[in-house]
């Protein structure tokens, strides 16, 4: 029997985060109060207000593709039109920081 260890996060510990989250409750507070590293809660909040609490929840369920367009602008918004990351991932959708990273590196080198 294998074990998936992508997923060390229930569902039901990040529908608590979400509702936290919902009543103004930033990631320091959320993690305390879940027992939940803060880092991991700060890359929950930062899903949650890109893509909402169903991306959130669908965590470890399903994964997220992105066009070649999405990836482009996304990218060309970040280095060149001085966007943050946490911007353009609201802006186009992009549920986490590291495809994100990787399509900005990969646009400065020319790819």
């Amino acid at each position: 029997m294998s074990v998936d260890l992508r997923l060390r996060h229930d569902r039901l510990l990040r529908e608590q985060a979400v509702s936290m989250f919902e009543r103004g409750c930033g990631y320091a507070l959320t993690a305390g109060r879940l027992g939940v590293c803060a880092e991991t809660v700060r890359e929950w909040q930062k899903t949650y207000r890109a893509i909402g609490r169903s991306g959130l929840l669908a965590m470890g369920v399903k994964y997220a593709r992105y066009d070649y367009e999405t990836k482009v602008a996304a990218a060309r918004a970040v280095v060149d039109g001085g966007m943050s990351k946490p911007e353009a991932m609201v802006r186009f959708g992009i549920a986490s920081a590291t495809p994100l990273k990787q399509w900005c590196r990969l646009y400065r080198e020319g790819g």
